[in-house]
């Protein structure tokens, strides 16, 4: 039986060897046959020079080379359409995820499970970090309620569902929210996630910003249903004001005076209106992006055996 890493690069030098060491090790104790797919997104340091001299050291280590930088979901997708195992890992070169649990995977999987989620109940980062996280998928969570807690990046997945998981053509994709999508048999293993001890996270905020959107835009209905709810509890707060004016002006005899309150329903107004464009916008705006049709990563070089493409 083989199996399957799938590894993008980004910045990684000085963590890819040790993660490549500690995953070999582990697959000569459980006798195992493995593959490596490691995807160099992009990278401006030296990790396209590390993933070459891995590649001349060992024939089962095959690397994908993007031309410019795509992003983590699109190098794991293209990590995705190489492998030939009979299951892949995807998971991260910063030697966060802890490496002993990919046997508790494996034998999940052997139980039935096409797909194994470790799913991340403790993080050993900074206290804005944690918090970061824990806003980002608790909201998550309320948009796709199968969504574990603390979210997942480290995960094994049957050749099976990988199929399936190729085969969905989109831009603007949220890797979590389409593997919960296949349907496939779950098993989940909490695991706290390691400190980063090689290099610093490329995983910036603006990335964070993006990948919260597609998750939301791509996943669910809400926001669209949010815009007609405010509409109707606009709508009716402005009927019922209306209703007390009226009031207030024929049976009471009382004169409307002032402008205050007309430019601040204005203002609320208008900014709801600005905000709901913004979200029909972003609808448009992947709509559009979807008929480009333009290429999701771009593979500048290729490293396999007996193949090279440069």
């Amino acid at each position: 039986m083989k199996l399957s890493f799938v590894i993008p690069v980004f910045r990684n030098e000085g963590s890819i060897t040790p993660t490549y060491e500690k995953i070999t090790g582990l697959m000569h104790k459980l006798v195992l046959d493995y593959e490596f797919v490691f995807v160099n997104d992009g990278s401006d340091d030296n990790s396209m020079q590390e993933l070459i001299a891995l590649h001349e050291q060992d024939s089962k280590v095959k690397v994908l080379s993007f031309s410019r930088n795509f992003g983590q979901v699109p190098a794991i997708i293209a990590g995705m359409k190489e492998v030939t195992g009979a299951a892949a890992v995807s998971m991260s070169a910063d030697l966060q995820e802890p490496i002993e649990l990919i046997e508790n995977m494996i034998s999940k999987w052997q139980s039935g499970n096409e797909i194994v989620i470790g799913h991340r109940v403790d993080r050993e980062d900074s206290f804005i970090a944690n918090k970061a996280s824990a806003v980002f998928y608790s909201l998550m969570k309320y948009v796709n309620p199968k969504m574990p807690k603390g979210g997942f990046d480290f995960l094994l997945i049957d050749q099976k569902a990988i199929a399936v998981f190729n085969q969905i053509d989109e831009r603007n994709r949220f890797f979590q929210g389409d593997i919960l999508w296949l349907g496939f048999s779950v098993a989940f293993i909490p695991y706290s996630r390691l400190k980063r001890t090689i290099g610093k996270s490329q995983w910036t905020l603006s990335k964070k910003l993006k990948y919260f959107i597609d998750g939301l835009l791509n996943t669910s209905y809400i926001p669209i249903r949010l815009m007609s709810l405010l509409g109707i509890i606009i709508s009716f707060f402005g009927f019922l004001y209306a209703i007390v004016i009226a009031y207030n002006r024929f049976i009471n005899n009382t004169p409307f005076e002032g402008w205050a309150p007309i430019m601040i329903l204005i203002l609320i107004i208008g900014g709801l209106i600005m905000l709901m464009l913004g979200i029909i916008g972003e609808y448009v705006w992947r709509t559009y992006d979807e008929t480009r049709k333009r290429p999701l990563y771009i593979i500048k070089d290729k490293l396999a055996k007996d193949e090279t493409t440069n």
